[in-house]
């Protein structure tokens, strides 16, 4: 081959890299807005979503759309309908606490698995790293919206982790699904906390979860560190309550998902 050919041939495969990360980029964006269209109850609940809809309202072209609309599909976000196209789902309480259950399990699951595989030192030493970060954030006597914003990134930070460390693709898959949904993630009820006299003190209990579970994964002790993960999502299970109680779900991502009660 001469190098004009060579030329040629470097061109035409940067050509087709370059479109592909082109629409990689499109399918993201266009997920993260429509996503954000939902949250934000500019979709409402219920509402049939058409594909040529979209692609208007968001100026993007047909395969990122269909992209994105599958994929929230998958993260639990939209209904597929029969005769085609999709519609915005709703939730009740009970969906909203099955939804925090499954999570508990399904860490709980993640945590047995890398105990007993064995985490590799370096996601240990960041996990540790991250909880050492939150230890320092609520030494604080008391917490501001900034402190509460820097602790919900921490702490998915840390979920993320636990996660990887499990080594699986299977259950790792399912923890990103069930989570994604904003009321059913680790830091979905940390938003209404912040105003209880109580939160601080709440988010302690947490810590202290956070690193028993750690502890118990790094000891290789597998039934102990379910068990302690499953035990842990029930503090989201108690904040869904008081958040019901005292009228504060509306100040949730999403709250407009939420069906209320007759």
């Amino acid at each position: 081959m001469d190098t004009r050919s060579k030329d040629k041939t470097h061109s035409d495969n940067s050509t087709v890299t370059a479109s592909a990360g082109a629409q990689a980029s499109a399918q993201v964006q266009a997920l993260l807005r429509l996503r954000e269209l939902i949250l934000a109850g500019e979709l409402p609940g219920g509402a049939r979503i058409a594909e040529l809809t979209i692609v208007e309202k968001l100026g993007f072209s047909r395969t990122p759309v269909r992209a994105a609309l599958a994929r929230l599909e998958q993260e639990g976000l939209l209904d597929a309908l029969p005769n085609g196209g999709y519609a915005v789902k709703t939730f009740s309480e009970r969906d909203i606490s099955e939804a925090i259950e499954l999570r508990g399990t399904l860490e709980g699951l993640s945590a047995r698995m890398s105990a007993e595989r064995g985490a590799a030192p370096v996601v240990l030493n960041e996990a540790r790293d991250c909880l050492r970060q939150i230890d320092a954030l609520l030494n604080q006597p008391a917490l501001d919206a900034e402190a509460f914003s820097c602790y919900v990134n921490l702490n998915a930070r840390f979920h993320a982790l636990l996660s990887e460390m499990a080594g699986s693709a299977v259950v790792g898959k399912e923890l990103e699904r069930v989570s994604n949904l904003p009321f059913a993630s680790p830091s979905g009820f940390v938003v209404v906390q912040a105003n209880s006299p109580k939160a601080r003190d709440m988010l302690i209990v947490a810590q202290d979860q956070h690193w028993q579970v750690l502890d118990a994964i790094e000891r290789r002790e597998g039934s102990r560190a379910e068990s302690l993960m499953r035990e842990h999502s029930r503090i989201a299970q108690r904040n869904l309550r008081e958040a019901v109680r005292s009228q504060q779900l509306d100040q949730m991502p999403g709250v407009r998902l939420i069906r209320k009660r007759s």
